[in-house]
């Protein structure tokens, strides 16, 4: 198959969405196929592409709605791909053979991932999302998610938030703390303003793992840049720039004390 054509397959549904299958096996891409015709009427399936090449193509020609895209595939992979294109004004759902392959950073920009063998139940589900996301696209995350995953390139500025009503962008450098809840996060802003996350502090904290914060206690993560004080104590206490007080567990004390060294003068 020429690497500057993709195939345009006769089995067309007849959806509202306009859909570009992505991936280098064959196989995966027509049992996806299958599935989709058979269980997604929503979704019209406009091109099938076996290389990143022919899906920037086919991206560019057919401006899709939604697109499934593999992430491993040889001479260009999926977050390659989309590094590539102007824009992205499209759904993306990633289809993978690898359930540990930035899993994480899909999470945190509220985007749907697919495990190989796709199993109906899951694809209608993500499906369904992509339905609802369409009426009102955030074409933003999508970029937050390529910057999260190229780690060669300098972290983020902004994050995606998901909080109840959605998903809330802050640049990063925003934010002063955040306060585990349970299941959720407070999010503590230079504004004073306070936002609540749907994620447990631990993932909160990988969310951040590439910026200036540090877990100082069970409960509490801080932004680095953002502290005016420590007190001692058995493990202490810090002051906040905007004068709110952070405790320090005894066992992230000795941590603490390694990374705030390199800011004395």
């Amino acid at each position: 198959m020429n690497n500057n054509s993709y195939t345009t397959p006769s089995y067309r549904g007849a959806g509202r969405l306009k859909a570009i299958i992505i991936d280098d096996e064959p196989d995966c891409c027509e049992s996806l196929a299958i599935l989709l015709e058979r269980f997604c009427p929503e979704v019209t399936i406009s091109a099938i592409c076996n290389s990143g090449m022919q899906a920037i193509s086919a991206i560019q020609e057919i401006q899709p709605h939604l697109v499934f895209l593999d992430i491993e595939m040889p001479y260009m992979n999926g977050f390659e791909l989309l590094e590539k294109l102007p824009a992205i004004d499209f759904e993306l759902i990633f289809t993978t053979s690898y359930d540990q392959y930035a899993i994480k950073a899909f999470r945190f920009s509220a985007l749907d991932y697919l495990l190989k063998p796709i199993v109906r139940e899951d694809l209608q589900k993500a499906v369904s999302k992509a339905v609802s996301r369409a009426k009102s696209p955030l074409p933003q995350q999508l970029e937050i998610l390529l910057q999260k995953i190229n780690q060669t390139t300098n972290p983020i500025q902004r994050i995606a938030l998901p909080t109840m009503d959605g998903l809330q962008l802050v640049p990063v450098s925003s934010i002063i703390s955040c306060a585990s809840d349970g299941n959720y996060t407070n999010f503590l802003m230079k504004d004073k303003q306070k936002i609540v996350v749907s994620r447990q502090l631990k993932e909160v904290e990988e969310m951040l793992s590439e910026h200036s914060f540090l877990r100082v206690h069970h409960s509490y993560l801080v932004n680095m840049n953002e502290i005016n004080k420590y007190l001692k104590g058995e493990g202490g206490y810090l002051v906040m720039s905007d004068g709110s007080t952070v405790d320090v567990s005894r066992s992230k004390k000795e941590d603490l004390l390694k990374r705030l060294l390199p800011y004395k003068e």
